[in-house]
């Protein structure tokens, strides 16, 4: 009987297409990229689609296990150099099933409750709550729980208070061989963080912290590095040549150079923490601390020219990538970038090896004391929450330093 029959693919198929593929193209346009790539996404779109008309299967038959026979055929179709973005965009498909279409949600997969796996988790809060650490260091953190416990235990959870000082020193020992980096001092540091979590949280009977191993360091000098006003400013300058970028980096730059914010905090920022009518601007700080500082009218006019003119995108992220979709940056490593090429453009020489935007703020720090700010206006502006932190900055100040010490004794006229 004709009312039994299937119905004709070819009269289903651009009724779909046009509701589903071409609405799918129009908003990867939106998020503005290049009509060659909407054109890529519309197009895996259709043969995806059309090979879901082929079977017989609507969004909401589009389970995990049907998905993966679907895409299978159409990312083989694909040249070698598509295969890895061919299946990106089919995903990026679903998710919009998903959202529009009634497509069933992916599934999560069941959660792992081995011992190992409720001890991470229970570390992991405990760094997020306890310790309030950032996303960034907690994720390394975790790195080395998972690092630290295969090297002793293996793939399993043994009994923790089995740990010795010789297990933690012989980790330490092979770390140093394997990274070559006898100074860095992030392994050990992330593992005092476990120990204290086992203790605090009562897995182990002995605070291991203390039998973690420091890293080697050279004698401190106690002087930071610094460049001058002129080569800061210089600097600066040089990164707003760049045609898409240059607002952008101007502005990021300027925030550190001129309220000597930290790479991460300006990363964090967010377009509501900008309070235009007050002058002021929140600033995200280390251990999820919040601070309000005012914000000086160059950097304000250099931020707002960046909104103007260069920012794109939904995100309420302040600054983001210029390229499609816009997102905001995962970690700060962008203004190590932009600092290294400003150091290239202008042929300043870096005054450490390492080139980091930390120079910039202990710049900001010099100068001011040269201006004769106080060591405590300094650490206002840097906000640092122990005033000890500030008195490194002392060193530069030779003439208050005469001022301050002790004449040396001497017995008559011989010294």
């Amino acid at each position: 009987m004709k009312n039994d029959e299937k119905p004709d693919q070819t009269i289903r198929t651009p009724q779909y297409a046009d509701n589903h593929a071409e609405r799918f193209g129009r908003r990867i346009e939106e998020e503005g990229y290049s009509l060659r790539s909407v054109a890529s996404y519309k197009a895996t779109a259709e043969v995806l689609w059309a090979a879901m008309l082929k079977a017989d299967l609507g969004p909401a038959d589009l389970t995990k296990d049907c998905m993966d026979r679907l895409m299978v055929p159409v990312i083989d179709t694909a040249s070698a150099k598509d295969k890895k973005h061919c299946r990106y965009r089919i995903n990026r498909f679903w998710d919009y099933l998903i959202e529009n279409a009634g497509a069933p949600q992916r599934s999560v997969p069941p959660l792992d409750m081995s011992p190992r796996a409720v001890l991470k988790r229970e570390y992991e809060t405990y760094l997020r709550v306890q310790r309030g650490l950032s996303e960034d260091t907690i994720y390394h953190c975790l790195r080395f729980y998972d690092r630290f416990l295969t090297a002793k235990f293996g793939a399993g959870l043994g009994d923790l208070n089995t740990i010795k000082p010789d297990d933690i020193t012989g980790f330490i020992l092979w770390l140093r061989k394997e990274q070559n980096a006898p100074r860095d001092k992030t392994g050990p540091s992330h593992l005092r963080k476990l120990f204290q979590f086992l203790f605090w949280s009562e897995k182990t009977e002995r605070n291991l912290s203390n039998a973690v191993p420091k890293a080697r360091q050279p004698k401190p000098t106690g002087i930071p590095r610094y460049l001058e006003p002129e080569e800061v400013n210089r600097l600066i300058e040089v990164v707003r040549g760049h045609k898409k970028t240059g607002r952008r980096n101007y502005a990021m730059l300027m925030l550190i150079a001129r309220l000597g914010l930290r790479a991460p905090e300006v990363t964090a920022i967010e377009l509501d923490d900008i309070d235009w009518r007050a002058g002021e601007i929140l600033i995200r700080g280390k251990r999820q601390l919040q601070d309000r500082m005012p914000l000086p009218a160059e950097v304000g006019e250099a931020i707002v020219d960046y909104i103007k003119n260069e920012r794109r995108g939904p995100e309420r992220a302040l600054f983001v990538s210029v390229k499609p979709p816009f997102k905001r940056f995962k970690d700060a490593q962008i203004l190590r970038w932009i600092l290294r090429d400003a150091y290239d453009a202008t042929g300043i020489s870096p005054p450490q090896a390492y080139i980091g935007t930390h120079i910039l703020r202990h710049s900001l720090a010099t100068d001011m004391l040269r201006k004769g700010a106080s060591l405590a206006e300094i650490g206002d502006v840097l906000r640092h929450r122990s005033a000890m932190t500030t008195t490194i900055y002392a060193q530069y100040d030779v003439d208050a330093l005469r001022l301050i010490s002790r004449p040396w004794p001497t017995s008559g006229d011989v010294q």
